[in-house]
């Protein structure tokens, strides 16, 4: 749902599709463009946008999981492969497991009850064209949270029980979500199992998460996890393979006739396609610099595996640059979802006394990032588009050019500026990396981002956090590679302020309000449908006037700008409850006002939001869980 309003002295400009940016020859050399057309929208999973212009880890003893037949029938064996008994577990439908944005995400117990996972991973099977599994090669990996070393093995023999002929799988069972992505692409893979809840806390009492991805290393399109949907709504057998667990903490390969498990160095694939992409020795050149420090929090999450062999090993920073770098199955009591907010030790030095020059974190499963100079927090919306104006200048892989810019639907509009002033096409889908995947695959995109701090391009389908933080060291390197030691260096800060006097500032926020009750979130979206039905051209909301009100729409341009935005949704990688997040942008030409703190230059559009939306009256919520 969106609602377009403007000011009474103006009149802002407002198209509602994904299209390229065209330049304009009177904006050359200017210090901020004119507002650029962009979308609002309602999405599936419930968006709705206001657009307006202003008058140590756990390991609890457990059993092993078993797959049982859910009823007094026991398994019979079928048809079997060579070598392999296979068998026929009987079992019935369990509700709720519909995917979301990103995989099936749930509490570690309702993974852990009789048949769930399997059901899951079963229905996936008999939704897939047999020529993408029998006698193919399949990627298994994961953040190494809780119960992955479990379901691992429950994959495995699915996979075995359904004719696969090879899993390749990390050491551990653990691959980040970018390198599962790498490596799919790199062996030719036919697909892929990631085992992850992404950003969202791990344990006994917390999350867990599945998804699949296919051959080009993307997230599964809808068209497969709703047939897996469907199929999980009348599941009556599990075909499982009667072979033992095999050692996932060895490398090498383990055979069951014409079927084999290849354990593979998690970080290997990775780091070969991340030295292909950037100039490492150009990096190498920033670290080993005395007037430069550097400190990467992993959050004790899986990036803790790929921070020493890249960044130290062959970048040459020092091991102390690494933050909670042993990874966790409970991520060290931790929420690692690297914001202002949950990677506090982070921000707490960055924001210190005598704080490093540059300051990252990724998150649990090693797909989002967030940027930090010393006292300075850089957007992900404006990350993004910094990244992609240095690209050609500072990353060899871009040394031709980006092909395109893209940017979610929430994401602000700093992006959109960049696709015009370097005449590139430029598009905004909705909520979930497969959109950008397909225009990848159709070579429309090269480098794209989300405000919910994921960034990537097209050297994978997937976000990649220690991509992004790779591109921001580029950058500073390029600034700083004529800098003799003594001088002043380039910094984040610089590199962002400079940015914004050239394309203009938009101030960005996103409220998060986590695990309210479903019930009362989805009356209130419903209400704000209501209200957009009945909203005029015209209407007073406060100190602005309504220009439109919309749902929006997105049509694949492969398979089938205003000055402020809200937005509303309804996220879709919780695990429990509903959670509620509000966006709230406005673009700022004038040089002189980039430095006001966002939450201030925003907070007209902040009370608007909140009244508008009646939140407090539908979730019972005084404030937000997370601010960013």
């Amino acid at each position: 749902m969106a609602f377009s309003l403007k000011p009474h002295t103006r009149h802002l400009p407002y198209s509602y599709c994904a299209k390229t940016a065209q330049p304009s020859s009177s904006n050359a050399g200017n210090a901020a463009f004119p507002p650029i057309p962009s979308s609002l929208s309602v999405l599936s999973s419930a968006a709705t946008r206001l657009v307006a212009a202003k008058s140590a880890s756990v390991r609890a003893s457990r059993s092993p999981l078993e797959v049982r037949a859910s009823s007094s029938s026991s398994a019979a064996a079928i048809a079997e492969p060579e070598g392999i008994k296979i068998n026929s577990v009987p079992t019935k439908p369990i509700e709720g497991q519909k995917t979301g944005t990103s995989g099936l995400r749930k509490k570690v117990k309702v993974f852990m009850q009789e048949n769930y996972l399997a059901n899951w991973i079963q229905a996936l099977f008999d939704s897939l064209p047999p020529e993408d599994y029998k006698n193919a090669v399949l990627v298994l990996g994961g953040d190494g949270r809780y119960f992955n070393r479990e379901a691992a093995q429950i994959i495995i023999k699915i996979a075995a029980g359904n004719g696969v002929g090879k899993i390749l799988v990390g050491q551990d069972g653990t691959m980040s979500t970018p390198a599962v992505s790498a490596v799919i692409r790199n062996r030719k893979a036919n697909g892929g199992f990631i085992m992850s809840a992404s950003h969202n806390p791990g344990g006994p009492e917390y999350d867990w998460g599945i998804k699949f991805n296919y051959n080009s290393g993307q997230p599964a399109p809808e068209s497969i996890t709703d047939k897996i949907y469907g199929n999980t709504l009348s599941i009556s057998e599990i075909k499982m393979a009667d072979i033992p667990d095999v050692d996932l903490s060895r490398l090498g390969t383990t055979k069951f006739g014409n079927f084999s498990v290849e354990v593979v160095d998690p970080v290997s694939d990775y780091l070969e396609l991340m030295e292909n992409v950037f100039d490492f020795q150009l990096i190498k050149t920033l670290l080993s610099r005395p007037d430069f420090r550097f400190i990467f929090d992993a959050m004790h999450a899986v990036t803790g595996a790929y921070a020493k062999p890249i960044f130290v090993d062959k970048l040459g920073a020092s091991l102390d640059s690494i933050l909670n770098g042993v990874p966790l199955e409970d991520f060290g009591h931790g929420h690692p979802d690297p914001n202002l907010t949950y990677a506090k030790d982070l921000v707490d030095i960055m924001y210190g006394e005598n704080a490093p020059d540059f300051g990252a974190a990724s998150d649990g499963d090693g797909d989002r990032n967030m940027i930090l100079g010393q006292g300075f927090f850089v957007t992900p919306s404006d990350s993004v588009a910094i990244i992609a104006a240095y690209a050609q200048q500072s990353i060899p892989y871009f040394r031709s050019g980006p092909k395109g810019l893209a940017r979610s639907m929430p994401t602000s509009g700093a992006l959109d500026r960049v696709a015009q002033k370097l005449n590139l096409p430029f598009f905004e889908v909705p909520t979930g990396w497969k959109f950008f995947g397909n225009l990848m695959d159709a070579g429309k995109l090269s480098i794209c981002g989300e405000e919910s701090f994921g960034t990537g391009s097209d050297h994978i389908r997937e976000k990649d956090g220690i991509w992004a933080v790779l591109a921001w060291l580029s950058i500073l390197a390029y600034r700083n590679k004529d800098k003799k030691p003594g001088e002043q260096l380039v910094s984040v800060s610089d590199i962002a302020k400079e940015h914004w006097a050239t394309y203009g500032r938009n101030f960005f926020s996103r409220y998060d309000y986590e695990e309210c009750e479903s019930e009362g979130a989805n009356k209130m979206v419903q209400y704000l449908r209501d209200l957009i039905s009945k909203s005029k051209k015209g209407e007073k909301c406060g100190d602005y006037v309504l220009q439109f009100a919309d749902d929006f729409t997105y049509t694949d341009p492969v398979d089938g700008s205003v000055v402020s935005r809200i937005i509303y949704r309804l996220s879709g990688t919780g695990s429990a409850g509903a959670t509620v997040r509000i966006y709230i942008e406005q673009f700022e030409s004038d040089a002189s006002k980039h430095d006001v703190d966002a939450q201030i230059a925003l907070k007209p559009l902040i009370d608007l939001a909140l009244s508008i939306s009646k939140l407090k009256e539908f979730t019972g919520r005084e404030k937000p869980t997370v601010i960013t």
